[in-house]
């Protein structure tokens, strides 16, 4: 078998192909969902981002149809990334599975981009792109800001390194960066400032006893998915110094949660 001709990509992410990017970040979010899809479902994991069933859409065809009808930027698509580090630092309940990525998603790229950009779209147009009734929309826009704090913004280095990261373990391996010395430095063509001052909750270096949470990060999910006897609820963060959040205490079920997985049950 001949293998994939490779292609070189910028070593900046301002400069990629959008196109590239989500292909990197759909990617990346396939073989998690793949890793999580594993793991049983209980009533107080539950939570707004569930749906019934999986989406009839991929994740790939959803991130190209919301960058197409939303022109999302690239600084929005991967901070999506780091909105799910956050949420599963301090929700360890909380998993990224083919029940919950495609509304965590569409979410998350419509708050970082009425946080990071100067021209965005409506909630209605962000729901009829997610296929999501608006009303329901509003629900998860709130949820998705009270499960990260608010904490909306990171560096720009912060991005950069999932970005690398993305390139680096793209399970196809047909993407690489020739000079990955100068991945840290800012483009030329880029002005934007994601935060003055580095993020307490988003430090660019890897704490060095990171907790344990379920959302693996792209290295992180090849290593467990080739690895049986590795323990599939446990992977560390790259990019989030737990240390600087404090998760959610485990909380019973409620009411709300046991009639939705009785729902789910039936």
């Amino acid at each position: 078998m001949e293998s994939p001709e490779r292609v070189e990509v910028p070593a900046a992410f301002e400069d990629v192909d959008v196109d590239v990017l989500v292909q990197l970040i759909a990617d990346m979010m396939e073989r998690l969902m793949a890793i999580n899809d594993q793991i049983p479902l209980s009533p107080e994991s539950l939570t707004r981002f569930h749906s019934r069933a999986p989406p009839g859409i991929s994740i790939l065809d959803y991130l190209r149809r919301i960058v197409r009808f939303t022109r999302a930027e690239r600084s929005c698509l991967l901070i999506t990334l780091h909105y799910i580090d956050q949420v599963s630092a301090r929700m360890p309940i909380f998993f990224l599975t083919s029940l919950t990525c495609h509304r965590f998603v569409i979410a998350a790229i419509a708050v970082s981009s009425k946080c990071l950009c100067d021209a965005f779209s409506s909630n209605s147009v962000y729901a009829r792109v997610g296929g999501i009734p608006l009303g329901e929309f509003n629900v998860l826009e709130r949820e998705l800001l009270r499960m990260i704090d608010w904490h909306l913004t990171c560096t720009r280095e912060v991005l950069q390194e999932y970005y690398v990261s993305l390139v680096h373990t793209y399970s196809q391996g047909t993407y690489y960066i020739s000079d990955p010395l100068s991945s840290s430095g800012i483009s030329s063509d880029s002005d934007m400032d994601y935060d003055a001052t580095p993020s307490p909750t988003a430090s660019p270096a890897p704490p060095p006893h990171p907790e344990p949470h379920p959302i693996a990060p792209p290295a992180q999910a090849r290593a467990r998915s080739s690895s049986p006897s590795a323990p599939r609820r446990e992977a560390s963060t790259i990019l989030i110094d737990t240390a600087t959040l404090v998760p959610e205490a485990p909380q019973p079920p409620t009411l709300e949660q046991n009639m939705a997985f009785a729902a789910f049950q039936q």
